[in-house]
This record gives structure tokens, C-alpha cells and sequence, in this order.
């Protein structure tokens, strides 16, 4: 049996992890390298680091401290925000991601994905769709969930499988800092439909959440973010919690 990912997320903002409730209000969470450096020692299973105001802000991911942060952990460490071109993959891989997450530019230029799979393999790329529902039906968001479209999330998620990605990472906006758990549903339904790993992302509030993520959304890994910066959960605690459940997790 594959085990669950429980992988925390540093969202970074001019260099500091940050965190907010629906994408807006955000506040800070500390260093990102000491959080990554206490991660790692905690036995996360991987670590996600999103530059969320690289693509709003028209520039590249911050490649120095990504360096930094790949230099202080031990665990599979993905990374996203501004990425648009093979070129700026090969940066991010020389400075120690193992894996890169794209979002807007795939949205803007599916080919992206082709390309990217092409040239350094699916499971090194992860497309994050971040999406919220409108009138009954969850509609692709883009530029850190403030531009919407009327792209489906199912559909659009199809899609990137068939164009090469390895890893879908999911977040569901109006769930987002809620800490009113994950989106389940969609979840499921993401997870029965797709091929590939299916990463859930938004609303982790307590440990029942992550056990429901993984029983009822079916998802393969949590997603997490202040509820591992403030101390609310911490993730050794947590994956004995999810043992006990008889949830497959490495120790």
C-alpha cells in the first residue's frame, strides 16, 4: 500500500512564509528556511514552497532562497510561483528543487506542460489548480486565485494529466484557512478520475481532517500550511494520530 504525504506549504512573499484565509488577509509565519530546517527534522514527507506574488508581480521565482532551503533539507522539495519556460525549470532544479508546480502559465499555455514533461520528466512536473465554486460548479482561478476563468476544474484536470503532469496539487479557495477541512467531495471526485496523484490543499483545521482527506477525499497527499507554522498540529503527532487510524503513513 502506497502512504499518505503529509507535506507543509511555505507560501513566500518578499522573501518571508506568509499565510491568509481565501487567499487575502495575510499575515507572517516566520523564516522559510528555519520552518523547511524544522519540517524536515519532523519527518514531513515532502516540502511545498509557493513564490505567491512571483506571477501577480511579473518575475521570477526567488531562486536564491530556494538554494537556501534546499540546502538545509533532506525531503523532496517542489517549487512554484513565475515559472513560465524550460529555462526557468533548469534554474530551480540547479538550485535543488526536485520537483517544480506551475499554475497560471500552464493554464495560459497548455503546451507548457508537453514541454516541460518532455524535457525533464511528469514526475518532476505538478500542476496546482487552484479553483472555487460559482454557481454550483468550481471554476479554474489564476494569478493567486484573483483572476477567474470559466475553465472547469474536472476538465482542466483531465487535461494536464494527458499532457504530462505527474502530480495534480489542489486547492480549494473557499477552503483555503478556513480550518473547516478539505474539499472532500471534490477531492473524490478528482481522485477517481485522474491517474495521478491527487495532492489535497486547503482547510486542514484539526487531525480528523487529514483523516477524512485521505478516506473520504481519497487524496494521496495533505497540503498544510498554518497549522503546522502556528503549532497547532505538529506533524510527527499527526501521522501517529493517522497510524492509529490504520492511515498508511511513514514513520
Amino acid at each position: 500500500m502506497l502512504t499518505k504525504r503529509i507535506i507543509p506549504c511555505l507560501d513566500i512573499k518578499d522573501g518571508r512564509t506568509v499565510k491568509g484565509i481565501n487567499f487575502v488577509n495575510l499575515r507572517d509565519a516566520g523564516d522559510p528556511v528555519e520552518l523547511a530546517t524544522q519540517y524536515a527534522k519532523e519527518n514531513a514527507d515532502e516540502l511545498v514552497f509557493l513564490d505567491i506574488s512571483a506571477t501577480e508581480q511579473k518575475r521570477k521565482t526567488l531562486a536564491e532562497l530556494v538554494l537556501r532551503v534546499a540546502e538545509a533539507i533532506d525531503i523532496p522539495f517542489t517549487v512554484g510561483g513565475g515559472i513560465s519556460s524550460i529555462n526557468d525549470v533548469a534554474v530551480l532544479l540547479r538550485n535543488g528543487a526536485d520537483k517544480i508546480s506551475i499554475n497560471s502559465a500552464a493554464v495560459k499555455r497548455p503546451d507548457l506542460i508537453n514541454e516541460l514533461a518532455e524535457n525533464f520528466g511528469s514526475q518532476c512536473v505538478v500542476v496546482a489548480i487552484d479553483a472555487k465554486q460559482i454557481d454550483g460548479s468550481w471554476k479554474v482561478h489564476l494569478v493567486g486565485g484573483k483572476v477567474s476563468t470559466d475553465i472547469d476544474l474536472f476538465d482542466w484536470a483531465n487535461e494536464v494529466e494527458e499532457r504530462g503532469a505527474g502530480e495534480i496539487l489542489f486547492t480549494s479557495m473557499d477552503h483555503d484557512g478556513t480550518k473547516e477541512g478539505f474539499a472532500n467531495e471534490a477531492l473524490a471526485k478528482l481522485s477517481t478520475q485522474c491517474n495521478i496523484p491527487i495532492i489535497a490543499s486547503g482547510g486542514a483545521g484539526e487531525i480528523n481532517h487529514f483523516t477524512d482527506v485521505f478516506t473520504k477525499g481519497k487524496a494521496d497527499a495533505a497540503l498544510a500550511a498554518s497549522v503546522f507554522h502556528f503549532g497547532q498540529i505538529s506533524v510527527p503527532d499527526l501521522k501517529q494520530k493517522l497510524k492509529k487510524q490504520q492511515i498508511a503513513v511513514r514513520i
